[in-house]
């Protein structure tokens, strides 16, 4: 079963590959030299791709490690990212230079992840590399067992990682989000998506999507925006002719530079180029009032929605007007009029 909003029928376009290639030196305290990519390093350990398993080096048997600067940075901020901003909010923007849709796949595939539950699928994007995870509501609604699916380049290979126990932080059912937490294992480099927050989103603009449809991982799929502003219920959406299928809810839909610019969340049954995806600027409202929408695993509808009070059902006075001698001892209907 794969969760989405409205089911439907449409063509999935190729599954894109993986691949990378980096050449750090790391020095050893004994001399010798090892040739393999630096994937992370930390105070105890160093760990290195040796191109079909990561290699963890004591960081006391390290004596030097140099990198290879002409690499790709595949943490999401390398030398073809300006103006980086960090918030507080955790997500970041940046200036990206526009890319074809092969290097963008390749550059951002690591920060797209599968979202799971017993009752289904979807995908999310990682915005922090603490590993928070913005998805649909109604990919985890409902639910409060998440795991999510990580895809990892190690070498020339690609490798897919399940994390258990992940967290939901807070959500929004109204404008259909919610915010994930998962531990990223120790040698793992995150891979972080910028949010095109103060980039405009124009009519015929080229987007694409990475997702999961129908549990087929890591699909691409083209398309240009149809509609930057479309109104739904109340909210507006952007509308495009990328492919969302069951399973692509929660994914990032992305421009050119490779800034998530909305959230894929629905399309029409049978209707072929209908698609909406959540504007980034709800997103960014949603993170920055992520308290007010703090998740409470005893209400799993918190967020927003209040209990409404108890509707009267007996509509004649109450007693104490009853003995009003003011008063007539007749129930008063709805249609009696104040004057």
């Amino acid at each position: 079963m794969h969760r989405t909003r409205i089911l439907r029928v449409s063509t999935i376009c190729a599954v894109f590959p993986f691949a990378y290639s980096m050449a750090d030196e790391v020095v050893l305290v004994n001399g010798t030299t090892i040739d393999a990519t630096v994937i992370k390093e930390t105070a105890d350990a160093v760990f290195v791709d040796i191109g079909h398993d990561v290699l963890r080096l004591p960081r006391g048997e390290v004596r030097e490690v140099v990198k290879d600067e002409t690499g790709d940075d595949v943490s999401g901020d390398s030398e073809y990212a300006a103006n980086v901003n960090v918030t507080d909010d955790l997500y970041r923007t940046a200036d990206l230079p526009p890319a074809s849709l092969e290097e963008l796949s390749r550059r951002l595939g690591e920060g797209v992840v599968m979202v799971r539950s017993p009752g289904g699928l979807g995908s999310g994007f990682i915005i922090h590399e603490d590993g928070y995870v913005i998805t649909n509501f109604h990919v985890i609604e409902n639910e409060s067992q998440i795991s999510i699916n990580i895809f990892r380049k190690t070498g020339g290979a690609f490798r897919k990682e399940k994390i258990e126990n992940v967290r939901i932080i807070a959500v929004n059912p109204f404008v259909d989000l919610a915010l994930l937490k998962f531990d990223p294992p120790e040698d793992m480099v995150v891979t972080v998506v910028h949010l095109g927050e103060n980039r405009p989103v124009i009519e015929g603009d080229t987007v694409f999507a990475i997702g999961n449809p129908l549990g087929l991982e890591r699909t691409v799929s083209k398309g240009i925006v149809s509609k930057r502003n479309r109104a739904e219920g109340g909210l507006t959406y952007v509308q495009t002719t990328t492919q969302i299928n069951p399973g692509n809810s929660g994914g990032p839909l992305f421009n050119a530079r490779g800034e998530v610019i909305g959230v894929t969340n629905m399309g029409y049954m049978f209707a072929e180029g209908l698609n909406f995806a959540i504007p980034v600027r709800y997103v960014t409202d949603f993170l920055k009032n992520r308290d007010a929408y703090a998740y409470d695993q005893d209400n799993p509808n918190s967020g927003y929605q209040y209990i409404d009070p108890p509707r009267r059902v007996d509509l004649s006075p109450p007693d104490f007007l009853r003995t009003s001698p003011s008063l007539p001892d007749v129930p008063r209907s709805s249609e009696d009029s104040a004057g």
